[in-house]
């Protein structure tokens, strides 16, 4: 987690595609964020080499990038398409190379694309995930529906679907750091319980 004095959002796209709906969607996220003033940074799994998880192998030198990557964000947002009903493999992949010593404390954020009309079993499998690596996830998610109509390759056309993804960009700043709440004296921290 983040020790600096400005809080650190970072995404991770659970698409390869190129013209990934999900990349479009978390950079917009991304943005809200950016403007309540925190660092952020989107994960492309695409720059990354993560085969396949193998337990024994323990030289795997963009696993610890990843890592390192995550265990500085005070925010992480969950990015991925839906795949049969559940979120992507290579999502998957890249979260059997972390751990809890990454997401423990860390705030989480959860955003789902589909191509069709029931989104959301994805994020509900993520939300068990973040839940088993001690993360705390946000009550804002968002699932995006009919995607080849809502997303375009430059942004979210649909405006409520927009304002929900600014929304949780936006929480994934305000909340970075939930864990450490309890031991705020500040002013600002005592006015949200």
């Amino acid at each position: 987690m983040s020790r600096g004095t400005e809080p650190r959002v970072v995404a991770i796209c659970g698409s390869l595609r190129d013209s990934s709906r999900t990349r479009v969607a978390l950079a917009e996220a991304l943005a809200a964020s950016k403007g309540v003033g925190v660092t952020t940074e989107l994960v492309d799994l695409r720059n990354y080499e993560l085969p396949s998880l193998n337990a024994v192998e323990t030289n795997v030198p963009d696993a610890e990038r990843l890592r390192e990557t995550i265990n500085r964000a005070d925010s992480v947002l969950l990015g991925t398409p839906n795949y049969h009903g559940s979120y992507s493999g290579v999502l998957k992949n890249a979260l059997d190379y972390c751990g809890r010593d990454e997401f423990e404390g860390t705030t989480i954020g959860l955003l789902e694309v589909a191509a069709g009309e029931f989104p959301g079993s994805a994020l509900m499998h993520l939300r068990t995930v973040s839940r088993t690596l001690r993360a705390w996830t946000l009550p804002t998610e968002v699932a995006i529906p009919d995607s080849h109509s809502i997303v375009d390759e430059n942004r979210i056309k649909d405006r409520d679907v927009a304002e929900r993804t600014l929304r949780l960009g936006r929480e994934l700043a305000l909340y970075a750091g939930v864990a450490e709440y309890p031991d705020c004296t500040s002013p600002r921290h005592h006015n949200r319980r």
